[in-house]
């Protein structure tokens, strides 16, 4: 009864959250171009996507689904684009909590 008791108390004491998760070597997409770079995202050049900025950032995932970031995601994607001298072929690794389409971002670096 007492292991009960503190195992109902510690659940309620650390509330349910979601996890983060880790996503390697994905393309990064701005969200503008993000169905017409699903045919070759390693052609999606580096100007291009500066030029779409302000539509946003997100991954084409492993099954081909766009996942948009959030705000502070996509500004990092922004500061990690602009201090790059790739052309093309974006690839990042991004950590964050999937929230249905949504990823908010936790730590972001270009591949």
């Amino acid at each position: 009864m007492k292991t009960a008791f503190f195992l109902i108390t510690l659940a309620l004491a650390f509330p349910f959250s979601a996890s983060a998760e880790t996503w390697k070597n994905v393309a990064i997409v701005d969200t503008m171009c993000s169905v017409k770079a699903k045919a070759d995202p390693d052609k999606h050049t580096t100007k291009c996507a500066l030029a779409c900025a302000e539509s946003g950032f997100g991954i084409l995932a492993p099954d081909s689904s766009y996942l948009k970031f959030d705000d502070a995601g996509s500004q990092k994607v922004v500061a990690a684009l602009k201090n790059t001298k790739k052309a093309d072929r974006l690839r990042g690794t991004v950590t964050g909590e999937r929230d249905g389409e949504t990823i908010k971002v936790q730590s972001f670096s270009l591949d």
